[in-house]
């Protein structure tokens, strides 16, 4: 009964922060979307120019600065008020942050479901249970080859990022016209795979 209720405790929560991010990823809240794609483009755009030793520790540095000035500010003002406020961040230290054990039990169940699937799905194509699977992913790694000549990885992550909050809202408002260039692009790409499927002996019959 325990482990059922701490499952749909679980669910709620990963259904909340699921809710949240739609949220963020569609500008609903434009004032905490900005403050969150604002946050990872400084991240990103200082990790371009810096090493992650200095970006963590120049982070690390700011927020202390704004916490102790806090601090003292608050004791300061305590002080000259003579009032007995106690510590501006005691609601905070009192949060409760630490992980039951059902709760990292949940965590490693799904890595280990992930973990698995990947190695079963890599498996199958290098291994090439499927044909023609096998050459599609091998043309998306030839393709990646180009990609990472010509951009490194924190410039795919900076793309990444800036898709991720651009696009949702692109589709949104073109939904019609991109769903039916996508339609064309899905025909045609089925076309070509089932034309390579017809001419290469012990090729499944099936287009995804």
């Amino acid at each position: 009964m325990q482990a059922t209720a701490d499952s749909t405790k679980m669910d709620c929560v990963w259904s909340n922060w699921k809710s949240r991010a739609i949220d963020l990823l569609y500008w609903r809240d434009i004032k905490q979307t900005g403050i969150v794609f604002g946050s990872f483009l400084l991240l990103l755009f200082s990790l371009t120019q810096f090493s992650v030793v200095s970006v963590v520790a120049y982070l690390a540095l700011a927020a202390l600065s704004a916490t102790i000035s806090f601090r003292i500010y608050k004791s300061v003002l305590q002080a000259v008020q003579k009032t007995d406020e106690g510590h501006p961040f005691k609601a905070y230290l009192d949060l409760e942050i630490t992980l039951s054990q059902e709760q990292v039990q949940k965590y490693t169940d799904c890595l280990q479901l992930y973990v698995n699937s990947t190695l079963k799905e890599l498996r199958r194509l290098f291994l090439v249970q499927d044909l023609v699977d096998s050459l599609k992913f091998a043309v998306l790694m030839w393709l990646l080859t180009y990609v990472g000549a010509l951009f490194n990885g924190l410039t795919l992550l900076l793309m990444a990022v800036v898709s991720m909050f651009t696009l949702p809202v692109v589709y949104v408002k073109h939904q019609a016209q991109i769903d039916q260039y996508l339609g064309l692009v899905r025909t045609h790409i089925n076309a070509v795979v089932a034309k390579i499927q017809a001419k290469i002996p012990g090729a499944k019959r099936h287009i995804e």
